[in-house]
């Protein structure tokens, strides 16, 4: 998860009210409560389950649906969906607009996110990406091969990976392009005629006289003051996530193909 530039300007800091901060406490204290409670009964969970279950994780991703959905009621943003979440052996890409996807993502579906490396190191968001199975990665093509290993090893373990193909976040409006690097790991022999891929579109739909933007995170935009600015909105909007149809692997000829069918899926349920 990365917030590079893209498009128009960031819409300009705006000052907390008295009241804005009075919601920033009523929402955010007990929102880190919920994480980090959540966390550590994940931590003391995964000491048992890892050396039982090795790779394999059968109780402490539920921990982290609940504590995405739980966090997503807390904040107050509602939350439409339309399709399901695939069932069978496979990986998950989407539009990245927010530090938000985060929550949303992992409210239904237990998945597995891929990450630039630099996140492990974030205060914070570095320490639960990695409690939670996170797959850290390098853009550097001298690593290619390296992290293909790694891909197959997480999904031949039965965890579904979730990557964002535009390599950068969007204001919420726009769906980017997709980059076709990272699928050239599902065309190993090993995986290609097994696995299938879900293209989920995410939609942020703004509160009532709100920039339409408003929970876009993108360009030079500070986290924690966009933290603050959410969680102080009197009014908060909604999301909707849309479940497409899984592609299988192998009917594409290669990861140029299959990230150009994911992509069409992708802006087309942004536009629903």
């Amino acid at each position: 998860m990365s917030a590079t530039w893209y498009g128009d300007a960031p819409p300009p800091e705006a000052r907390i009210s008295a009241l804005g901060w009075g919601l920033v406490i009523l929402r955010g204290v007990p929102l880190a409560f919920l994480v980090f409670g959540g966390l550590l009964l994940l931590l003391l969970i995964r000491i048992f389950e890892r050396p039982i279950c090795g790779a394999a994780r059968p109780l402490t991703p539920f921990i982290t649906v609940f504590v995405c959905h739980t966090a997503l009621r807390i904040m107050g943003i509602g939350f439409d969906v339309f399709g399901q979440p695939m069932t069978g052996q496979g990986a998950v890409v989407a539009n990245h607009s927010s530090w938000l996807d985060i929550f949303v993502l992992n409210a239904r579906k237990r998945i597995y996110f891929v990450s630039k490396s630099e996140v492990a190191a974030w205060p914070g968001i570095g320490w639960l990406a990695r409690a939670t199975g996170t797959v850290f990665i390098e853009r550097n093509r001298a690593r290619a091969a390296e992290q293909a290993e790694v891909f197959q090893a997480r999904l031949h373990a039965g965890h579904r990976l979730l990557f964002f193909p535009e390599g950068t976040s969007s204001d919420g409006k726009r769906v980017l392009p997709f980059k076709s690097t990272l699928f050239a790991a599902f065309f190993t022999p090993e995986l290609r005629d097994v696995l299938s891929v879900q293209p989920v579109s995410l939609r942020y739909h703004a509160p009532p006289g709100a920039d339409p933007r408003f929970y876009g995170w993108w360009g030079d935009m500070d986290f924690g003051s966009h933290m603050l600015r959410l969680l102080a909105s009197a009014k908060q909007g909604r999301v909707t996530v849309v479940y497409g149809a899984p592609l299988k692997v192998a009917d594409h000829e290669d990861r140029k193909a299959l990230a150009a069918a994911c992509e069409a899926q992708v802006r087309a349920g942004h536009q629903r």
